[in-house]
């Protein structure tokens, strides 16, 4: 409805417009056919205002649209009265009487006035309210990753239900490949579990019976049957969505900054107008003066520039941001970057990669390193495992070709076995080789305790009944994630890594991009629920929040920091639910992305003071009789141009320059 009002009201007021301003264009009577088209525009058009300042009258208050609405008003009555009254509808032009000709006030209309402020605040609500229709779309797009259907066993039969009819104690069948409907437990089967939904970590949980499941994960491997534990509303994944909706509610709206400066300005404005028709009707009586004086006064107040003010700035600024690879969604999450000093960072697929990565391969003394690769790049590429196929990448990028497995056999929940070049090879958990009697040497045994401390992900290869070597999988960190910490902490922000993932992998890498290690900038083994608690523990502390984030896991935190800003590689559900996105992925443009984001907020600020300043500087002249209520318009006019020009500054905005040097954290005990 608002775009539809602008638009009306836009092609109405352009021919208007042309028509007084463009006397060229003027033709006899264009006055009735000016009165004509901006009716609609001032009424229908211009409804929006008269409706607020109407509710704003009787609850005895004064906004923006309590000024805009009385201008229309004031400009339109105006018009109205001197070409049915008046003598307008005798002047062709009105450059004359604007250029020092006396014809006499009553040949003024001022339809294009009225209009254009109508159209200028319109495209400026237009604006705003785009760039918040998307607030309930993050509920909306977690909704959708939940479940539809599940299958159930009912008297040794499987009947498919729809997931909201699953009940406590149902035994749920759940495939390769599908969603759990609902938390519960494993009764029987073993599988791999895909659990980066709930915790966005991209190493799969191995599940056997007697281990529990969230509802919305996903079952990777083998067939499972699971009882239902929690259904409904009481579901992880319900709980969730109730964490986004409620983070979202709690982000109260910034106040417009003109609707503040209105409870003086607005009243002031028309004291002003009221003294100034009541002062010229005792000087020298002449009404059409009187009227005209404090007609020009509303016009001259009424900023039609702060119409222009916030969208042109935004528009310029998300314009240039576009252009960096990031989406702003509106002004109030500008108002939030003005005092951020923390910057809270998801690790998998923000920090880091998301992807695992064979890092290394340790050998027993006395054996090759190329014939371990052979022998397990060629078990697990044969295996569906996540930690398989990053090892079988790794060794197919260094042999370029893996032998033939024969008899191979995947063994759920600790690893595989098979058959390379007639040699039985077992590839899995420590465990696996425990319960084949086969025991780790010291050396391999140290490679596997180093690597869960430095937070990585380790399997222990053996053939011909001896461990013969470890191979190291680890998600690494991105090349640009040092940097951008770099840039943040040279603005002054400190870095914090907020991760699901165990504490050790989560200082692993915080050392490796140089955040500080100690309990509180590094926090390991949070769930999604914790994330907003930490989140609002540092708020509580009295610093300002930007929670960076990619995974589903991340919406609350993002709904609940000061700013959220989501990576464009990860989740719509993450986008969804952030203030800014980053397209790309690239980590330093988070700093780029504060930094803009500041810049175009001074530039509002700017813009609605000069809104302001420029009209209130001309009150005085308007009430002395000085400025003919055209002139009025004309400054209105002006003022709208140094808005729009002072705007497109922001389309010089330079990414920030690689930071050489390492700076200390300046904060946090």
């Amino acid at each position: 409805m608002l775009r539809r009002r602008l638009l009306v009201s836009l092609a109405l007021a352009v021919p208007v417009a042309l028509f007084s301003m463009v006397e060229a264009w003027q033709f006899r009577n264009w006055q009735w056919w000016a009165l004509v088209l901006s009716a609609p525009v001032v009424t229908w058009g211009a409804w929006p205002f008269h409706k607020s300042a109407a509710v704003n009258l009787r609850h005895r208050t004064a906004t923006m649209d309590t000024l805009i609405s009385i201008g229309v008003i004031a400009a339109t009555a105006w018009s109205v009265w001197a070409l049915v009254w008046g003598d307008a509808a005798l002047m062709w032009g009105s450059m004359g009487s604007m250029l020092g000709m006396d014809h006499g006030d009553g040949y003024h209309v001022y339809f294009e006035v009225a209009t254009t402020v109508t159209v200028f605040i319109l495209c400026g609500r237009y604006l705003e309210a785009r760039a918040k229709r998307s607030a309930g779309n993050a509920l909306r797009a977690l909704l959708a990753l939940g479940a539809k259907s599940a299958t159930v066993l009912r008297d040794g039969k499987e009947v498919q239900i729809d997931a909201k009819s699953v009940a406590v104690g149902d035994v749920l069948v759940v495939r390769p490949g599908e969603k759990f409907a609902a938390d519960g437990e494993v009764v029987d089967g073993a599988s791999s579990v895909d659990v980066a939904m709930l915790t966005g970590e991209s190493v799969p949980v191995d599940v056997v019976p007697g281990d529990p499941v969230t509802g919305a994960t996903i079952n990777l491997t083998g067939r499972l049957l699971v009882r239902a534990t929690r259904v409904g509303a009481d579901t992880t994944f319900a709980q969730m969505a109730k964490l986004v909706r409620e983070a979202q509610a709690s982000k109260a709206p910034v106040q417009r900054l003109a609707d503040r400066v209105s409870a003086w300005f607005v009243p002031a404005v028309l004291l002003i107008s009221v003294v100034t028709l009541f002062g010229w009707l005792i000087v020298d009586g002449d009404v059409a003066k009187a009227f005209t004086s404090a007609v020009a006064v509303l016009i001259i107040a009424c900023p039609c520039a702060l119409g222009l003010a916030t969208p042109t700035a935004l528009m310029v600024g998300s314009g240039r941001a576009a252009q960096m690879g990031v989406v702003i969604k509106g002004v109030d999450v500008l108002q939030g970057t003005r005092r951020i000093d923390t910057v809270v960072f998801d690790k998998t697929g923000t920090v880091t990669t998301g992807v695992m990565q064979m890092r290394d391969v340790i050998c027993a003394p006395g054996v090759d390193r190329l014939e371990a690769l052979r022998f397990i790049g060629a078990v697990e590429f044969a295996s569906e495992h996540p930690i398989a196929r990053a090892i079988a990448k790794g060794a197919l990028r260094e042999l370029g070709d893996v032998p033939r497995v024969e008899q191979f056999t995947a063994l759920a929940g600790m690893g595989a076995r098979g058959v390379v070049d007639g040699i039985t090879v077992i590839v899995g958990q420590e465990r696996l080789l425990q319960s084949e009697l086969i025991l780790v040497p010291g050396p391999l045994r140290t490679a596997l305790a180093e690597a869960r401390e430095q937070g990585n992900t380790a399997v222990v290869a053996a053939w011909g009944g001896q461990a013969r070597a470890v191979c190291v999988v680890a998600d690494a960190p991105k090349g640009t994630s040092m940097e951008a910490i770099d840039l943040l902490r040279d603005m002054g922000m400190a870095p914090v890594l907020l991760t699901g993932d165990t504490q050790a992998t989560a200082t692993a890498i915080a050392r490796q991009v140089g955040i500080e290690t100690d309990d509180y900038h590094v926090r390991g083994g949070v769930l999604p629920h914790e994330k907003v608690n930490v989140i609002r523990e540092i708020q509580e502390r009295g610093y300002a929040v930007a929670m960076v984030g990619d995974g589903v896991n991340d919406a609350a935190a993002l709904a609940q920091a000061d700013v959220g800003i989501a990576m464009g590689t990860g989740t719509d559900v993450a986008m969804q639910a952030s203030d800014l996105t980053i397209v790309s992925g690239d980590l330093r443009l988070v700093a780029d992305s504060i930094a803009l984001s500041r810049a175009t907020l001074r530039t509002i600020g700017a813009n609605v003071f000069w809104a302001f300043a420029y009209n209130a500087a001309a009150i005085p002249v308007a009430a002395s009789g000085r400025l003919n209520p055209m002139w009025a318009g004309l400054a209105m006019a002006f003022s709208s141009v140094f808005v729009v020009t002072n705007s497109l500054r922001l389309r010089r905005f330079t990414p920030r320059h690689r930071v050489t040097s390492r700076h200390p954290a300046r904060h946090r005990s």
